[in-house]
């Protein structure tokens, strides 16, 4: 009986991925020799919604999800997406209308993540990396995940205090729990170094959320100063040791 379970198990599969969607931005195409910039806007052309980056494999049982921040050139994740890859992670990047409150896309981001998880049952563990206004809308899994499947969230640059522009027309609330089945990160950048926040009268990125893990950025990478963009990049060399 086993035998057989295991049999129809490998065919179902085999079906899923023979007749899931083509990839139309890929992760081996990410040539770290070539323009970022123009990588960049290849992968920020693609449709609004959760896209794979990769063909699916029965080896794989981790999801990763990328998520991008407001008017992103795309460029910032090619490395990072291409770091934090191996053979156990199914890598994919969810692009979504930052230009609106992040509730609605939030939601197709979950529906999205359940439809991937029931039609791979090799994936245990599900990792969404939100930057900027990315981290924002990533930030509402924080205490709305009752899956069994684990789910860790790095929210880097993340103005989580809210910032006028986009709280009070999109009525956030910033974090106030994290589910037991939920790993929370916090990678701030330096308000200073960073564009985005330097000349606001307050980091948006400070706020005070029990069973956080919070780090702050240094201030240089690969002897450049870090600011807003590359901060994925550092964390994704940290999370990928």
């Amino acid at each position: 009986m086993e035998v057989i379970k295991k049999f129809f198990s490998a065919i179902l599969f085999y079906l899923l991925v023979s007749c899931s969607e083509p990839i139309e931005v890929s992760l081996k195409d990410f040539n770290l020799e070539e323009d970022v910039f123009s990588l960049g806007t290849e992968l920020m052309s693609i449709d609004y919604g959760l896209h794979l980056l990769e063909e699916q494999s029965a080896k794989q049982t981790r999801l990763l999800i990328g998520v991008h921040g407001s008017e992103s050139r795309g460029y910032e994740w090619i490395y990072p997406l291409k770091t934090v890859d191996d053979t156990e992670t199914l890598t994919s990047f969810y692009r979504w209308n930052d230009s609106g409150c992040p509730r609605i896309p939030y939601n197709s981001l979950k529906s999205s993540i359940e439809s991937t998880l029931q039609s791979n049952p090799g994936l245990k563990e599900v990792v969404v990396i939100g930057h900027s206004y990315g981290a924002v809308l990533t930030s509402l899994f924080s205490s709305d995940w009752a899956n069994e499947e684990s789910l860790t969230l790095h929210l880097i640059a993340g103005p989580l205090a809210g910032i006028s522009s986009f709280t009070s027309p999109c009525s956030y609330e910033s974090p106030s729990g994290i589910s037991k089945n939920v790993n929370f990160y916090e990678w701030r950048t330096r308000k200073e170094l960073d564009g985005a926040f330097k000349d606001l009268d307050f980091d948006p990125q400070e706020i005070d959320l029990p069973g956080s893990n919070v780090r702050r950025l240094p201030e240089t990478y690969n002897g450049r100063k870090l600011g807003h963009n590359w901060s994925i990049s550092w964390v994704a060399d940290e999370i990928s040791k």
